[in-house]
């Protein structure tokens, strides 16, 4: 078996492969755009950027691991909980390793992102991270000892579906979530929820997206202030349940929201208001490996259980 480990990242508007080292060296990199909609087509790219890559490196049995929207459900093999909904009901794990030729491993994007800060990112040296994500979906990841947590039902770290806790905020707006659920933590803290709770704050559907509300906050703008306000208020709030609940010792950030001037520490200092505790020592820290480390967590997938 090689030693060469291969991570693709099934992204919504791009697939990426990377090829990495027992040492996580970056030996090769591909990047294709998506293709829309289409079961097949994203099956037939995942073997084109594998097997490209093998050729560039000269290697046919590289370890691959696959990083999706979603989770493999253990009741049935098919995919569940994708937000790239071609995916969901499918058997794209068994799929893929027929196509391949080989074992895989395949776990959710975020728990990709997390196990790749954990072992060689902002989390590492860290025993329990949780890797969040905070961009056009809201999930996260738990590692333990550099190894991912699952859970028997492939859900551990998924706190974008729980309820937003209200009690920190009178009158929060009602929401509807694509999962069929109400009031999911994602519809008020993913890039569109914060875009689409600034068209509801100020009366005006702009088709301001998140970065140029940002923009707009760094030159005084008030109403934008107050959006980016609101929404840093409401991550502290959600991020108290999953420190109640199993205190890591850091948090690390992902997604385009986390490239916010100032989040962390903001972030950082907001949480002590929500944590049921004297004091909150929790760091909030950006990641290391940037949009790079959904596909490097899954080419870590094979040193982790």
């Amino acid at each position: 078996m090689s030693r060469v480990r291969i991570g693709v990242d099934l992204g919504g508007t791009k697939i990426e492969a990377l090829a990495i080292d027992p040492d996580g060296r970056e030996l090769a990199r591909r990047r294709i755009a998506s293709p829309s909609h289409d079961y097949a087509q994203m099956l037939d790219a995942v073997v084109g950027l594998v097997t490209g890559i093998e050729h560039e490196l000269g290697v046919r049995d590289a370890r691959v691991g696959i990083g999706t929207p979603g989770a493999v459900s253990a009741a049935t093999g098919l995919i569940k909980n994708a937000n790239s909904t071609q995916l969901n009901g499918r058997p794209f794990a068994a799929d893929a390793a027929r196509a391949l030729d080989r074992d895989l491993r395949i776990e959710n994007d975020a728990n990709c992102f997390a196990l790749s800060e954990a072992i060689d990112g902002a989390g590492a040296g860290h025993q329990l991270v949780f890797g969040v994500i905070l961009g056009t979906g809201v999930g996260g990841g738990l590692v333990f000892d550099r190894q991912l947590r699952i859970g028997p039902n492939a859900i551990a770290g998924e706190w974008g579906h729980n309820e937003m806790p209200a009690r920190a905020e009178a009158a929060l707006p009602d929401t509807r979530c694509y999962c069929g659920r109400r009031r999911c933590i994602e519809t008020y803290i993913s890039g569109p929820a914060l875009a689409a709770d600034h068209a509801r704050a100020t009366g005006r559907d702009d088709g301001l997206d998140a970065g140029r509300i940002a923009a707009l906050a760094r030159t005084g703008n008030a109403d934008a202030r107050a959006t980016l306000d609101r929404w840093a208020h409401r991550v502290a709030s959600a991020l108290s349940m999953v420190v109640n609940v199993v205190d890591p010792d850091v948090i690390v950030l992902g997604g385009g929201l986390s490239n916010l001037e100032g989040v962390d520490a903001d972030l950082t200092q907001r949480l002590a208001e929500h944590v049921f505790s004297d004091r909150c020592v929790t760091p909030i820290v950006r990641n290391r490996h940037g949009d790079s480390s959904g596909v490097r967590g899954a080419a870590w997938l094979w040193a982790s259980r």
